[in-house]
């Protein structure tokens, strides 16, 4: 038997949510465009504004360079074969075969001399447009799209920076018919356009993190691709934690949005933001190789309306940001200490870590570039990769070898660098053979600024028929169903494996495992199956189990409930207290949790490491 970690639903009715939350604005404002005109003295141009590897975002600049005004647009462009244009913004999308046609929406269609609208869409495969029309005309006067724009100016470097003012310096860009100015943006957002090759900006915040990238624009005004972005953090506003402070650290679903309702106010709400110290956003995937998002619209387009928002105030649906990456940059606005690290694969998304391992430089710059896409650069202070598990079985099985975690995390650490974190979530399994000795955690670690060790979900319900065992013991005890399978055993031999034990992190679950069909009170008793959970069977939160099946003895240092014919084992605040004072004293760096959403509506056992670690 071994261990495995939550099942962590993924619901279907995101997919619905999903598309009706992209139909709604399209419903809202489509009408019936007036025929196209022809109109040669007007541009569309033509930039992907970003690519996470399955897809990718781009967008069309229609302008009016003419005198007269003009009542309407169509734009048309053929994708070579195997690129496709999907749900789209700001105009109605038709496609036949290889061809796409545009046309504007019943409000943006009239443009005055020299005004510009610019509409976008969402893409799969890696094609650009050719052969584009703009109202039956050429799109730049003879060109096509793309071939005459500005190349990428040189990713900018920063320096000078202080608790309010940053310079960037960047190489020039290139273009047939010469550069104009340049943009610079500062997560995503246009704050200054200037002629040369430096900029200052000096309305910053101090102790702040904030990204920047730089796009061309030439002298027929048409933008270039921007180029890779830097990440700048200003000085002043406190510091890092430090060697000798604790680190407590909670996973935020990202599905959590859905079926539970929850959302990151809900972390202000309950006290917890202020009790934590990093926030890990579960999950993103890994598909082909590379990281690729998980779930878009709770990500980055869901709008939150008012009393939803952490700062109270509603998303618009024009604005560059939504969903919980949005949620997440208001919330390190209130609580500046806190910093948000994203997780990739999961139980259910691990499969694609050993295509990962075959090259791991590639994955690395994969994920840097989604980690770090000038849209949510500043949200993110560095990346987790929770691979269940390396050279061993979890979902999958992975035959990758002992070395290829270490090859990872290397290849994560030259890539995102000193300033950003780089951590894992590993498994717990101590058991003589198993899965910490498969794999090579000691050189790996070298890498990682800390592992999440998952000491939950040793035993449980999916041995049907029992023996009931607490799912989270801190210790061994007389009758335990398998050797090794303990918090206290898996701390151990990684200390011995040569893992720092400030690099080890004590996992703590909130939810309970349990059977039914039981009529033994103490562990070790016989069952029938699984217990009914809210999401899933066998499984419940801990906010639930406290009020319909209190804890009423304890073992290994956890909790276990008898109730009925139903047996729960579950960590309470009096059990997560001792379990703090144990970690402090075998020297670990602090403890993490799975998840929020678990936690009482006052934040209960979120209190209890927080007062536990202090």
């Amino acid at each position: 038997m071994s261990t495995s970690t939550p099942q962590r639903p993924r619901y279907r009715t995101r997919i619905a949510a999903t598309l009706t939350a992209l139909a709604l604005p399209l419903a809202a404002m489509v009408g019936l465009a007036s025929p196209a005109q022809a109109a040669p003295a007007a541009t569309a141009t033509y930039t992907k504004k970003s690519d996470w590897g399955t897809g990718f975002e781009g967008s069309w600049t229609v302008k009016n360079t003419g005198t007269t005004a003009m009542s309407s647009w169509t734009v048309e462009w053929d994708f070579p074969t195997g690129t496709k244009a999907g749900s789209a913004w700001d105009a109605t999308l038709t496609t036949a075969g290889n061809h796409v046609t545009a046309k504007n929406l019943s409000w943006n269609g009239n443009l005055a001399p020299g005004a510009s609208v610019t509409f976008g869409f969402n893409g799969t495969g890696s094609g650009n447009p050719s052969g584009c029309k703009l109202n039956g005309g050429s799109c730049d006067g003879g060109s096509q799209p793309g071939d005459a724009a500005p190349s990428a100016p040189g990713t900018p470097v920063a320096s000078g920076i202080t608790d309010t003012s940053a310079k960037l310096t960047w190489t020039a860009a290139t273009d047939d018919k010469g550069i104009k100015n340049y943009d610079v943006l500062r997560d995503g957002a246009k704050v200054a356009t200037v002629t040369g090759l430096t900029y200052t900006d000096n309305a910053l915040t101090k102790g702040t993190s904030y990204s920047y990238a730089i796009q061309a624009r030439d002298t027929a005004d048409q933008t270039g691709p921007a180029s890779a972005s830097v990440a700048v953090k200003t000085t002043g506003g406190g510091t890092d934690p430090g060697p000798g402070d604790q680190v407590k650290l909670g996973y935020f679903t990202n599905w959590g949005v859905y079926g539970r309702n929850y959302h990151v106010k809900n972390l202000v709400t309950s006290g917890s933001a202020a009790k934590v110290t990093h926030i890990n956003y579960a999950f993103g995937n890994v598909q082909g190789g590379k990281c690729t998002i998980g779930d878009a619209f709770a990500d980055y387009d869901k709008a939150y309306t008012a009393d939803q928002s952490v700062d109270g105030v509603a998303d618009t649906w024009d604005q560059p940001l939504r969903g919980n990456f949005n949620q997440l940059r208001k919330l390190k606005a209130k609580y500046p200490n806190i910093k948000v690290i994203w997780s990739f694969g999961g139980w259910t998304w691990s499969g694609g870590f050993g295509q990962a391992a075959q090259n791991p430089a590639a994955f690395a710059d994969s994920c840097y570039k989604l980690v770090e896409d000038p849209r949510w650069a500043d949200v993110f202070d560095g990346i987790d990769i929770d691979w269940e598990y390396p050279n061993a079985c979890g979902l999958t099985c992975d035959t990758s070898g002992p070395a290829a975690l270490g090859n990872l995390s290397s290849a994560l650490r030259t890539k995102f660098g000193a300033n950003n974190l780089v951590t894992a979530a590993i498994t717990a399994d101590a058991s003589d053979g198993g899965k910490i000795d498969l794999a090579d955690y000691a050189t790996a670690a070298k890498s990682f600024d800390w592992y999440n060790v998952m000491t939950y979900d040793f035993f449980g319900a999916w041995a049907a028929k029992g023996p009931t065992a607490p799912h989270s013991p801190l210790t061994s005890y007389p009758g335990i169903p398998q050797a090794g399978f303990n918090s206290a055993d898996a701390i151990a031999k990684l200390k011995a494996k040569g893992v720092p034990a400030k690099k080890l992190l004590l996992g703590i679950g909130f939810y309970g495992r349990g059977w039914t069909g039981v009529t033994q009170k103490e562990p070790g008793g016989t069952a029938t199956g699984p217990a009914a959970g809210t999401y899933e069977q066998g499984i419940e939160d801990y906010k639930v189990l406290k009020n319909s099946c209190p804890s009423n003895g304890t073992v290994a240092g956890t909790a276990y409930a008898h109730c009925g014919t139903n047996w729960w084992s579950y960590d309470t605040p009096a059990t997560i207290n001792s379990k703090m004072a144990w970690s402090k004293s075998q020297g670990l760096g602090g403890a993490f949790f799975w998840e929020f959403s678990g936690d009482t509506a006052n934040g209960e056992l979120v209190s209890a490491i927080d007062s536990g670690l202090k």
